[in-house]
Parts: C-alpha cells; structure tokens; sequence
C-alpha cells in the first residue's frame, strides 16, 4: 500500500517539512558546539556525538520518506496494533532493559546503540486515542467512552513510571489538552491546575508561619483557596449564584474573624478553622443536591473533598513516595533550597552559561561554559544553553520564534483536518511538542524542575529525533490525503 509520488508531491504540505528541515539543521550545529572539544581533530567522526547526530538525522529523513510513502489507511487499521505492540515492548523493557543514570528504559542493540521505547510509545498512544475517538457514536462525556480513553494514557505512563523514567511518563500528561478540544469539560483542566496551586504554595509556605500565629501560611492559603473555587464552581456550573455568594462571603467572613480572634485575643492554628469552613461547605452541597436533585452539587462536593485528600495526601507523597533528588530538585526550584554543588548545579551552570552568551553570542565552537564541560548534559536535556552561549539572546530568540511557527503551522494542519482520527492526532502531536518545549526550556532557566525530556529535533540521540519524525510524519502523510477524504 504505497502512494504515488506525483500525487503526494501536491498534497503534502511543504511549509511543516521545511520547517522540521530548519529545526533540524539549527539542532545538528547545537550538538556541534555542545559537543566539540578544543583539538579534537576530526568532530564529524563516527566516534564523536556531532557525527553520531548526522547519522541520525539520515535515518531520521528515511523513517519520513517511508511513512509519507504508506497510504494512510494503514495507520488507522494498525493503529490498535501498534499501540499492543509497543505496551509489550514496554513491558519487555522492564526486564531487559539496560541500567542507564538510575533509568531502565533503555535497550541495547549493540554497538554502543541504545533505543528508549518510551519515545515511540507517544505516537502509538496518539494514534490508538485517534483510532477509539474516531468510532462511531463515540463521547467524551458518556462515562465508558472516558475511561477507555484515561486507560489508553495510563497505561503506557504507568509502565514507563515503572522504568523510572518519570520525565517521559509526565509527557503523557499532554493528550489533556487534546481531549479538551475533543470536548472534555474544562473542570478537568481547572482541577490539575489548583492541584498544582496547592503543591506549590503549600509545600513552598508550609515552614512560613502567619504573623505571630501558630498557623502555617501554606495550609492557610492553600484551604481558603479550596473555599473561593468552591463557591466559584458552585456560581459557574449550578448557576446558583446566590448559594456562591454566601458561600464565598460566609467563607471569608469568618476567616476574618477568627484571624482578628487570633491576632488580638489568643493565638491558635487557624488552619483547624479553615479545615472546619471547607467540611462545612461540603455539607452545604450535599444539602442542596438531595434537595434540587442537580448532580453538579454533588460533583463540586468530590472537587472539594478531592483537594482536600489531595493536599493533605502531598506531603507524604513528598516526603515518602518521592525520590530524594526529585524532592531536592523541586525545592531548590521553588526557592527553598540553594544546593549549588548539588541538585542545583546543572540549573545554574546552565543560567550562567545562557548569561555569558549577551546579545550576540560568543559564536559558533567559541562557547566557554560548554566547551570546558561546566554544563552537565549539554548536549541532550541541556543543549538549549548552548544557544544561549554561543548564539546569544537573539539567536536563541531566533530559535523560539522558530519554535512558535512549527507549534503554530501543526495548529493550522489540526484544525484543517476533515475526520475525527486527523484532528485527534494532529492535536495529541501539538501537545507533545508544547509540553517537551515548555518544559526543557523551562529546565535550563530554572523556570520548571529538572526532569530530563529532549528538546524536540535539537537534543542529542537517536531515539527522541526518531520518535519526533515518526510523530510528525504520520500527521504529514494524515493531512496530505484529507482532500480525498471529504
């Protein structure tokens, strides 16, 4: 099932190849000048990285060609098995896989070639949702339907978790903002971001005490802001606006009271009363469910518990569940914690390095963070701040914008698309790309903690530029038969 050439020449779109093409070559010259050495007299060896990324980059373009040649039929009807069989090469992996800087997700093929499965399973992903979100009669809010769908991202997430390989499995995270434009109410959306309002502003306050009272400002915030997007939901999704409104003024009215009882009269963990107040309000959803019969009540009643389960559940998470360089890296992120020669270290190498760079940069192979090795990684999860260096402010701006044409020209072919099966794909692939820049980028400027994702077709290896190509060129070849589609 091969397509023709002249047909496909037509209907291919060539401003995504040309700039998939340009973010290649920018990513070639990045591992260029991350990875050269002063001396080294031949740098495009096979021996060397620079030489290895080239090598790459060739069986990168012959992976795309192959997949543009393939009707596009045959990623719809293969889609459920190739996603069977990349779970059992995660599986597999678990057993087999090689013990690479604490991570088992790594294979050996020999010849010093190792190939991460966890980057190919993001477009099997992609292509089941795309598949099961395609069928007949098929919603997002008929319950069933939700759950296959929540089963078919967690399931390869959970597998790579257990490949400790968390930065991957977090990727995964991304096919949210898909199903929200599948539909998907945006409470889902509000609910991760306040789970992550209170992760923060509870574990990065939770030593600050409020005033001269025995009262973290952590917890405090943390459960009056559970009571303000209470009352909000019970305004936005009941349209019970007079419910809110009490709500939100009751919930306020005695916090200021018994701040004011605290300050002044006897000090005492306000915290209790704020754990009181939410308890409370729980009680007042489920008063008027039973009595208006509107599961919304009752839907807002599970938010509020769940982030109070949540938030109280964090900080053994934190304390028990997480690795401890995962805990030392989050804290010296949100500022509690300087560990400079430590976890900190990369981050800050990585901000000088950036830093040295000016407007200008320091040229092509003249960086000197990165040529003296300051910067651990800089040629894979890193290799941003030898832009940085070596480009300066305006060639790693140059490098965004670039960024920003390819995330907004995937948008354009997403929101083209003719089928159900396209624009779920074409949208799983903008969210992939968003979260891996959002992300890496956010590493190396000590914006967001260090999880170890590539920066997509600029990080050093194989495997992230495969899975990448593979990623785009099966939504270059979907997009290219869409006229004949309709």
């Amino acid at each position: 099932m091969i397509t023709s050439n002249a047909s496909l020449h037509k209907s291919v779109d060539w401003v995504i190849i040309a700039l998939y093409l340009a973010l290649l070559v920018c990513g070639w010259f990045s591992v260029c000048g991350a990875s050269y050495t002063y001396g080294e007299p031949d740098f495009l060896g096979m021996d060397t990285r620079a030489g290895k990324q080239l090598l790459w980059i060739g069986c990168a373009l012959g992976i795309g060609f192959v997949l543009l040649m393939l009707e596009e039929k045959l990623y719809d009807l293969l889609a459920y098995i190739i996603y069977g069989a990349v779970i059992l090469l995660l599986i597999a992996t678990l057993f087999v896989g090689s013990d690479i800087k604490g991570s088992h997700s790594w294979i050996r093929l020999g010849g010093g070639i190792n190939i991460q499965p966890a980057e190919f399973a993001k477009a099997a992903t992609a292509l089941a949702l795309a598949k099961f979100m395609n069928t007949y009669g098929f919603s997002l809010r008929r319950r069933r339907d939700f759950l296959c769908v929540m089963g078919l991202i967690f399931l390869p997430m959970a597998i790579i978790i257990l490949q400790e390989e968390t930065g991957s499995a977090l990727v995964f995270f991304s096919f949210f903002l898909m199903l929200y434009r599948e539909g998907m109410t945006g409470a889902f959306l509000f609910s991760g971001v306040c789970a992550v309002v209170y992760f923060i502003v509870g574990l990065r306050f939770s030593d600050v005490m409020l005033g001269n009272m025995p009262a973290p400002v952590g917890k405090f915030v943390v459960l009056l802001l559970i009571q303000l997007f209470t009352a909000g939901m019970t305004a936005v999704y009941t349209h019970r606006r007079d419910v809110a409104a009490w709500m939100a003024g009751g919930s306020v009215l005695l916090t200021l009271l018994t701040l004011l009882f605290s300050a002044y009269v006897i000090p005492f963990d306000l915290t209790w009363v704020q754990l009181g107040i939410c308890v409370l309000l729980t009680l007042v959803l489920v008063y008027f469910w039973l009595r208006e019969h509107l599961r919304n009540f009752l839907y807002i009643t599970f938010f509020t518990l769940g982030s109070l389960v949540f938030f109280y559940s964090s900080d053994f998470v934190f304390a028990h569940v997480l690795q401890p360089h995962q805990k030392v890296r989050i804290e010296v992120v949100l500022g509690m914690k300087d560990d400079l020669s430590g976890a900190g270290y990369n981050v800050n190498q990585s901000k000088i390095a950036i830093g040295s760079g000016g407007l200008t940069g320091k040229g092509f192979l003249n960086g000197t963070q990165t040529k003296l090795k300051y910067v651990p990684e800089q040629d894979t999860d890193f290799i941003f701040c030898t832009v940085g260096e070596e480009q300066g402010f305006l060639g790693a701006s140059a490098v965004l914008l670039l960024f920003l044409a390819f995330i907004l020209r995937l948008l354009v072919l997403a929101e083209r698309q003719t089928d159900r099966f396209g624009r779920v794909y074409g949208y799983s692939l903008v969210g992939i790309f968003l979260f891996h820049l959002f992300i890496n980028i956010g590493m190396v400027l000590g914006l967001t903690p260090v999880i170890g994702i590539p920066l997509p077709f600029f990080s050093y290896g194989g495997s992230s530029l495969w899975g990448f190509t593979i990623l785009l060129f099966i939504f270059i070849r979907i997009d290219s038969a869409r006229k004949r589609l309709n």
